[in-house]
């Protein structure tokens, strides 16, 4: 069951919004009375999503390839511009199959880097003057193999989650004198059309659920209210946190 937030009047800028994770949190933002950018790769992709979820003003398209910085700005500078303000940013960008040591290609460390790492790093460059004026907040989503250790095969993708936690702890000693806190949700694979883009996302999940206290892993609608719990004024003296589900 969904828990009840109350977003009325806020923006929020979701990245990855089109599907997954992304696609849910930015559903239960509206449905908390936010108005929500809806992110994704493609402006037929982001329009098609906007449909999905109802359409109406309080749902902005803000298209971008999270690969190319320029493209994450201006994105971010449209939508804020359109929205007057903005109070969170949700980074939900999560990429990366499970290759041993021996597969691991230079390109392919770059890419899980650069979509697990690099996308987050620089939306939160472009959102932070905004966030600062509205002592707004940002969430990044991460992975429970950031903070433990995965099965064979999670190196490289386990390094730039672990690297993502750190990073949002440092930012947070960064703003927090501006009044932007900032979190790390991490998240099992919740979502099974998603998981299985990632080699062996089941064995994953057993794995991370064996070692978890509840002996499962999250839904999906938890991990939804998990991000807004982050961004919520419920969790107002939170920030450098890691949420493990």
């Amino acid at each position: 069951m969904t828990l009840q937030f109350d977003f009325s009047g806020k923006c929020v800028f979701v990245t990855d919004a089109t599907s997954g994770l992304g696609r849910r949190a930015a559903e239960s933002f509206l449905r908390s009375g936010a108005t929500v950018a809806i992110n994704g790769p493609s402006g037929a992709a982001v329009q098609q999503a906007m449909k999905e979820m109802g359409g109406g003003a309080r749902l902005i398209s803000a298209p971008a390839d999270l690969m190319q910085i320029s493209e994450i700005r201006a994105a971010v500078e449209r939508a804020t511009a359109t929205m007057n303000r903005l109070d969170i940013l949700v980074c939900s960008t999560t990429r990366g199959e499970l290759r041993r040591l021996d597969d691991v290609s230079p390109e392919y460390w770059e890419a899980a880097f650069a979509m697990n790492l690099k996308a987050a790093f620089f939306a939160a460059q472009a959102c932070a003057p905004a966030l600062k004026t509205s002592k707004g907040c940002i969430v990044n989503v991460a992975s429970p193999i950031g903070l433990i250790s995965g099965p064979p095969g999670a190196a490289v993708y386990s390094a730039a989650k672990g690297a993502m936690v750190h990073m949002s702890r440092m930012m947070a000693l960064e703003l927090a004198s501006d009044g932007v806190r900032v979190n790390t949700f991490c998240p099992a694979w919740v979502d099974p059309p998603a998981s299985r883009t990632h080699v062996d996302a089941e064995s994953m999940n057993a794995d991370i659920a064996r070692r978890s206290p509840l002996r499962r892993t999250a839904t999906m609608d938890e991990c939804a209210d998990s991000i807004l719990y982050l961004a919520s004024s419920a969790a107002s003296c939170t920030t450098g946190a890691a949420l493990m589900a």
